[in-house]
């Protein structure tokens, strides 16, 4: 089923946040449905910095190639500002679905943008916004190709002003949409008075941030399609990472963490160590007779 019919059909679509192809690999062997290609998650995992716009076009397209190679599933990917102007966005879309992108989300900030739950954001205009979502759908080379619209204006010019942005972009062109870091239910109720039935919404939850902590159940039960947990993963890994290391240089051993982590066969049966090797020796010269 393709990504665009799915999002017609309940229940709520649960997109994981993933960075590389090792995290999309165990969301997909857990039994995620698609997975959230999460800039920020790029940013904090491969560089170590914050989700404030120094991750490239070009790294994340790397990114993607790398996780399509690795999983079967549709792969959505924050694509940022588009990294430019209408064009650039057009070479952004082209590229990224060369690469495997099921669906990119698009978002309203100036260059560099910065975390949708950071303060001191920037947007550009509606009107330049809307023109990069009609160049997008433009450029796409297959309508299953889901542009998602994002816009951070809540947290830049109010609210009133991020529903006519949102309701703009719906015109556009628009095959979901994303209001970013609703402050209450209240909010959240009246994004999805004003959309539902429109167009798919999109929601994030964020540990710590600025929207309101609901479950799956409970967003599908308001009226959203999808629910992405971008940076989860990171957060998850950088905690373990963390008490792991303190561990290992306390006492000099793995012994005490070992109920925590994998031994070595158990992650090559993760990645398919044997079956791969298996598969190669399919290849192998025959000895000449």
């Amino acid at each position: 089923m393709s990504l665009r019919k799915r999002l017609q059909a309940p229940p709520i679509l649960v997109a994981p946040g993933v960075y590389d192809a090792l995290s999309g690999l165990i969301a997909e062997q857990a039994g995620a449905e698609t997975v959230y290609l999460s800039g920020a998650s790029i940013a904090y995992s491969r560089f170590g910095r914050p989700d404030i716009g120094l991750v490239s076009m070009s790294e994340v397209a790397d990114t993607i190639a790398a996780l399509r190679d690795r999983v079967g599933l549709p792969i959505l990917v924050d694509a940022d500002n588009g990294f430019g102007n209408a064009l650039n966005v057009q070479r952004t879309v082209r590229v990224f679905e060369r690469m495997g992108a099921g669906a990119l989300q698009l978002e309203d900030q100036t260059m560099p943008k910065r975390c949708g739950h950071l303060d001191g954001k920037s947007l550009i205009s509606t009107a330049e916004m809307a023109g990069k979502i009609r160049a997008a759908c433009d450029a796409r080379a297959s309508e299953e190709t889901l542009i998602i619209g994002r816009t951070d204006a809540i947290a830049v010019e109010g609210f009133e002003a991020a529903l006519d942005r949102a309701e703009a972009y719906v015109e556009a062109g628009a095959d979901m949409l994303f209001v970013e870091a609703p402050q209450s239910l209240a909010e959240i109720g009246e994004i999805v008075q004003r959309f539902k039935g429109r167009v798919p919404l999109m929601a994030n939850m964020v540990e710590g941030g600025k929207t309101p902590a609901i479950d799956a159940a409970g967003l599908e039960a308001l009226g959203y399609g999808l629910v992405i947990f971008p940076g989860g993963v990171v957060r998850a890994v950088a905690a373990t990472a963390r008490d792991y290391y303190a561990n290992l240089l306390a006492t000099g051993s793995n012994q005490g963490f070992r109920n925590r982590m994998f031994d070595f066969a158990g992650l090559n049966g993760v990645i398919g160590t044997p079956e791969l090797l298996a598969e190669g020796k399919r290849y192998d010269a025959e000895d000449d007779q």
